[in-house]
């Protein structure tokens, strides 16, 4: 009898601990669905992860020199000091690095983009539904710079100055619709009936130049000056091209001599058209994390962001590399956004009338000694 009382406490005992660690369970998991999900700090987080930041070209032109320089930097002033890894995305005119940021990146502040700066426009005059997201829901982090496009051609093309882009066969070189160098060239033929044949499906800006050094295409269309001025300062020392049209709203101070193309045209309807298209240049180098990323690490991350366009090491090698530094805050680039969006449907209209009108052909397969290693 006596084993058997000692038996039943014994299992009464483990019985009321089972429950007991049952409560306590069912305590925590209570606690943890009330507590907000906001409640880790972003230096919590942070700390001992990658940050990826998806870069919408290909390896070599601008916004990737732009974002591996930032990704050089921007980790020492995000809370928690994480690792930042840029990686290439290609595809579409930096359209599949937006998708991926828009759909399918984690909205957890792990992820940044940056891609073509006419992009988050996209949606307003695309008429295939392939840009499916709203420019206005990315959590935008800011810009590097604004910048103004160019068109050029080299120097040993019969297209010198605008005038010949107006008169004379201009082949120039594309990437993928949507993409700088496409936009702009169907802005020029479509408002200008400028002579422009375009030859898409380069990979980017170095696929491009090469092509225009071998004398394959005359020139393109959507160089930014800063890239230029980067990466090439031997073709502006040199007179290797000839700069044919600057896109922007407002005229490079270091280029008087090149025609602005708001300058060049004579209706309002024209002006209107050309804002919607040519604005975007304001945010030039822009970078945002996907919509419904928590409040508390987008600031941070903005925060860090604008930290980062001080810091004198950044600005140091920025300064090295000749890239310019003009940061533009994310409220800019939302301001922005929020008028451009807004613009009158006839307007809208029109430019994507003015952006079917372009004739594209395929690029042509480069030689096999002049293939990239």
């Amino acid at each position: 009898m006596q084993t058997n009382r000692v038996t039943i406490c014994r299992e009464g005992a483990r019985a009321a601990w089972r429950l007991a660690a049952a409560l306590v369970a069912i305590a925590c998991l209570m606690l943890s669905a009330a507590t907000p999900a906001g409640s880790q700090t972003p230096a919590d987080f942070y700390k001992g992860r990658n940050v990826y930041i998806v870069i919408g070209y290909g390896v070599g032109g601008g916004y990737d020199a732009y974002a591996r320089l930032l990704a050089a930097h921007l980790g020492k002033h995000i809370p928690g000091n994480p690792s930042i890894v840029a990686q290439n995305m290609v595809g579409a005119g930096s359209l599949k690095a937006v998708l991926y940021l828009d759909g399918v990146a984690p909205k957890d502040g792990t992820v940044l983009a940056t891609f073509g700066r006419n992009l988050p426009i996209d949606p307003l005059m695309d008429t295939t539904g392939a840009a499916k997201f709203d420019g206005r829901k990315l959590s935008w982090i800011g810009s590097i710079a604004s910048d103004v496009s160019l068109c050029i051609s080299w120097h040993t093309s019969q297209i010198k100055k605008w005038d010949d882009m107006l008169t004379k066969q201009f082949t120039a070189g594309g990437n993928q619709a949507g993409s700088d160098p496409d936009v702009f060239a169907s802005i020029i033929k479509g408002i200008f009936d400028a002579k422009i044949k375009l030859v898409t499906g380069f990979t980017g800006t170095n696929d491009m130049s090469l092509a225009m050094e071998r004398g394959e295409v005359d020139g393109f269309c959507g160089l930014s000056y800063s890239t230029l001025k980067a990466q090439h300062p031997d073709w502006i020392r040199d007179k290797k091209v000839n700069l044919l049209v600057q896109a922007s709203i407002t005229k490079e101070p270091n280029l008087p001599d090149v025609p602005l193309i708001t300058d060049l045209v004579k209706t309002p309807e024209q002006v209107q058209v050309l804002k919607l298209l040519v604005a975007s240049q304001i945010m030039a180098r822009p970078f945002a994390a996907p919509p419904g990323t928590p409040p508390d690490r987008v600031a941070a991350l903005r925060k860090a962001f604008d930290e980062t366009m001080k810091d004198p090491a950044f600005l140091a090698d920025a300064k090295r590399l000749n890239m310019d530094v003009d940061p533009i805050s994310p409220v800019t680039i939302e301001k922005l956004l929020a008028e451009l969006y807004a613009t009158p449907k006839e307007t809208v209209d029109r430019a994507i009338q003015i952006m079917a009108t372009q004739q594209v052909a395929p690029p042509p397969v480069a030689p096999a000694a002049a293939a990239k290693p």
